[in-house]
């Protein structure tokens, strides 16, 4: 392979890739959900090629997938017997808000508040990000004020170019192979649909798709999504009584009993929630839409439970209404699977420390396309990539947070090789 002929910083490739719209679609039903992630495919795509990598490929869903191949020597410890290590990051940005003309800035943090340019009503206030207190006197990123910033995850889509501008160079540490995977629509739950685990070719992976510098992740909820319908009767309101059966009613008398105590805005850390995200309506019909999330599958159990028993509660008090319940499973946590293979958290965590900074396993309030990917036999924690407020106007970027996300991924490619050569024979995971 040939060197890149600019070793450009993981900011600035940040900077060119957050100027690509890539906001995906929640409604969409095709992969990738929208048309625009793609220009950042075919931009990532010619720079791996114009990085000397040969084996990169761009498919018909929007996966880029490329193999560096491992540089060992024949007569090397561990040659033969390194795990090939996976890195992923996402291409697209939250439907949420705009990923359209998105105008970075760049400066050194001083403290107090900031007020973006662009809009002035957008504050990123300091009491509200306890994270800028660390980045005094240090580089941050932010948007103008009239989008979202694109951290998640084009932070960490510049942190694997970056090391992959590094690992296919002249001068890389010695390596393992080492398999890249940049994938659509993980913003609205598809990031997997069309994920190819035999061509990825990975043992081990590694999503690059968090946040503070230190946090890695070995945990998700467990999800579930929940739809409660009503069937109602309309008939003109002037007409209306004893005969019309008001499904708007019912539903608002369902909403009102769900817990307040059990809201995202009053649970923090391991606690679950039921959160009721989307409605329509009139008065023949009415939906609710409810994400159910817990860190174990016994708790989404319960919250369904609970959600049948409210349903009972309402029905004698709209006596000509039907109410119904529906549960879908969406995605489950990790942690199970990624307990029996502690040599995959093992690699991370002293690779962050190599990197100088300290590990913090810390469980996601949410999920990635490594819960899935886990589930789907590819055992894949979570790596920080230094972005802060996702999915809004007041999204930043913590620089040192990015450079450290690359110095770690370069350390885990170095330890996998450690741990290869103390292996007596055959690859890793046979």
């Amino acid at each position: 392979m040939k060197p890149a002929r600019r070793q450009e910083s993981a900011l600035d490739r940040f900077l060119r890739y957050a100027r690509i719209d890539t906001q995906s679609a929640e409604d969409a039903p095709r992969v990738p959900s929208t048309r625009k992630q793609l220009d950042l495919a075919r931009l990532l795509l010619a720079e791996l090629k114009g990085l000397g990598v040969k084996r990169a490929r761009l498919d018909a869903h929007g996966y880029v997938m490329a193999t560096i191949p491992s540089n060992l020597p024949p007569g090397h410890p561990a040659f033969g017997k390194v795990a090939r290590v996976g890195l992923i990051a996402h291409l697209d940005t939250s439907p949420s808000a705009s990923g359209a003309g998105v105008k970075p800035r760049v400066f050194t943090y001083r403290g107090g508040d900031i007020r973006l340019s662009g809009n002035r009503e957008v504050v990123i206030r300091a009491r509200e990000n306890p994270e800028l207190k660390k980045q005094v006197g240090k580089r941050i990123v932010t948007s103008d004020g009239t989008t979202l910033l694109g951290a998640d995850d084009k932070a960490g889509v510049a942190a694997i170019m970056t090391l992959a501008a590094q690992l296919a160079g002249l001068e890389a540490p010695l390596h393992g192979e080492v398999q890249l995977a940049f994938t659509p629509d993980e913003e609205v739950g598809r990031g997997t649909a069309h994920f190819d685990l035999a061509r990825f070719a990975a043992d081990v992976a590694y999503t690059f798709d968090g946040g503070t510098l230190g946090e890695l992740n070995k945990e998700t909820f467990s999800a579930d999504g929940a739809t409660i319908t009503v069937h109602g009767r309309n008939i003109h309101p002037g007409e209306a009584k004893g005969v019309m059966v008001n499904a708007l009613r019912a539903l608002a008398d369902v909403i009102v009993r769900l817990p307040r105590e059990l809201s995202p805005e009053r649970t923090e850390g391991h606690q679950g929630f039921i959160h009721p995200h989307a409605a329509t309506g009139e008065e023949a019909l009415a939906s609710v839409k409810l994400l159910l999330r817990d860190f174990d599958v016994a708790g989404l159990k319960r919250q369904k439970r609970l959600l049948e028993g409210i349903l009972r509660e309402v029905r004698p008090l709209h006596p000509g209404a039907r109410l119904v319940l529906e549960v879908k499973a969406s995605y489950r946590n990790m942690r199970d699977r990624l307990a029996q293979v502690p040599e995959v958290t093992g690699a991370l965590e002293e690779a962050t420390r190599r990197a100088g900074v300290k590990p913090r396993w810390v469980p996601i309030r949410g999920g990635t396309d490594g819960s899935r990917l886990t589930a789907m036999g590819l055992p894949t924690p979570n790596v920080f990539a230094g972005g802060q407020n996702f999915h809004g106007p007041t999204e930043w970027l913590a620089v040192e947070g990015l450079e450290k996300a690359v110095l770690t991924g370069r350390h885990l490619v170095e330890v996998w090789v450690e741990l290869g050569a103390k292996r007596k024979s055959g690859p890793f995971w046979l």
